[in-house]
């Protein structure tokens, strides 16, 4: 063999088949009791009234959240009809959206190395098996889709970063996807400000003379800041507000605002009120170490005993919070020379989420709002076991991929409303005090 042909640089194969294997397997087990209960249970008592009010154009609902995902809540129930299919059928598939576009953008970040395709591999593993995305994919609240929308939005900004030349409709689409996100949920907005920093960051770091005007240098050749801040910055912010179109039917109560400005005023009032304590509420400590459970639903219902924890996935969970701290590590350590990107970018999530709730004015915090964070954790874990796996360890990648999944396989029957055999069985998965 030649010299010059032993030193092309590798190219690994795109593990799209496998990904897709991945997402199937993950929206099949789903499916399992998917209509269980079968009447509206936790926070759907909130979202799938404010969803047939899309349907009626009526009077306005659940005004201190933004409207969309109450709108995809509502074309599933006028498709499939106002029953537990209907009602939860969109978390299903909003949910393998989110799993296959976090494996999506983990191949673009990190598919320059040989082990690119595990990398992308163990994120579908690990954020499949987090219990957060499992559990949110199978109920009809908003959180599912913020975090799809931003799994879509964070995909296509990783290729656009990778294949310059299909940048500007990836950037269109995550434009679309970053507004679709806020206009789900608010809880986005932190995480949908980054790639318009990110990309005016690296044009500030690249010293162009002409920093706006300049279509040369990284992150995107052949794209200007300005037009970069239209695709991340102007058309986010204008789906954002066409997503409020049935206001233009509905009679608002409470209040009686005109126009966006004074809407979002008084949802911003309601967000910020001080409701009664809940006994599950907790704070953003909590969520960090994995104390504080929720019971979504533990009382008999459809013939039997059921129960539906959430929690996060104890190994994935504790051994990705290492393996964050190794991202930290490592993203400062490359900065240098060759940075490691994937790494910077799972903190800046992981940051940007969780302190978004340090900060929050909202009196009462749950669990559910570490779910953006839990995705960046899932995928930290990823970048470590390929780590040592790459430096040839095999016992630690192994027991940890094998605990996260054996977790997963314990947990199922909670996380999936599976009959019980005794009201006192929740002690089988609530093993400390915080997790009752």
């Amino acid at each position: 063999m030649s010299a010059p042909f032993a030193s092309r640089p590798s190219h690994p194969r795109d593990p799209i088949v496998w990904n897709c294997v991945i997402a199937l397997a993950f929206l099949l087990t789903c499916l399992v009791r998917l209509t269980v209960p079968g009447v509206p249970y936790f926070d759907e008592v909130h979202y799938l009234p404010a969803a047939r009010a899309v349907l009626e154009l009526s009077q306005a609902i659940n005004i201190e959240h933004p409207p969309l995902a109450k709108q995809i809540i509502a074309a599933g129930i006028a498709l499939f009809g106002d029953n537990p299919l209907g009602w939860r059928i969109f978390s299903v598939v909003f949910g393998t959206l989110a799993l296959f576009a976090a494996m999506r953008a983990m191949w673009f970040a990190s598919c320059t190395r040989p082990t690119g395709p595990a990398a992308s591999l163990l994120t579908g593993l690990f954020v499949a098996t987090n219990f957060l995305l499992f559990v949110h994919a199978r109920i009809a609240m908003l959180d599912v889709f913020m975090v799809a929308f931003l799994m879509l939005a964070a995909w296509m900004f990783a290729a656009a970063l990778r294949e310059n030349e299909t940048a500007r409709w990836r950037l269109a689409i995550a434009g679309v996807a970053l507004g679709c996100a806020m206009a789900s949920k608010w809880n986005a907005i932190p995480l949908a400000v980054l790639p318009g920093l990110a990309f005016l960051a690296a044009r500030w770091a690249a010293g162009r003379r002409r920093l706006v005007l300049s279509a040369r240098g990284w992150p995107i050749g052949g794209m200007t800041l300005w037009e970069a801040g239209l695709w991340l910055g102007l058309v986010p912010l204008v789906v954002y507000a066409a997503t409020f179109w049935p206001f233009l039917y509905w009679s608002v109560p409470g209040g009686d605002p005109v126009g966006l400005i004074d809407l979002h005023r008084h949802m911003l009032a309601l967000q910020t009120q001080v409701p009664e304590p809940h006994p599950y509420q907790s704070q953003w400590w909590d969520w960090v170490i994995n104390r504080r459970t929720i019971w979504y639903l533990y009382e008999p219902v459809d013939g039997a005993q059921r129960g539906i924890m959430l929690i996060g996935n104890p190994a994935t969970m504790w051994f990705g919070l290492i393996a964050m701290g190794w991202c930290v590590w490592t993203g400062w350590q490359s900065r240098k020379d060759t940075p490691r990107w994937d790494c910077i970018a799972l903190v800046a999530v992981y940051c940007a989420s969780l302190c978004l709730w340090i900060v929050a004015p909202k009196a009462v915090q749950f669990y559910f709002h570490y779910f953006l964070a839990g995705m960046a954790i899932s995928a930290a874990l990823a970048l470590g076991v390929e780590r040592l796996w790459q430096r040839g360890e095999r016992f630690v990648p192994c027991a940890i991929t094998l605990g996260v999944l054996g977790f997963f396989i314990y947990w199922f029957p909670i996380l999936t409303a599976a009959p019980l055999d005794d009201p006192q069985d929740f002690l089988k998965w609530a093993w400390t005090e915080g997790w009752r």
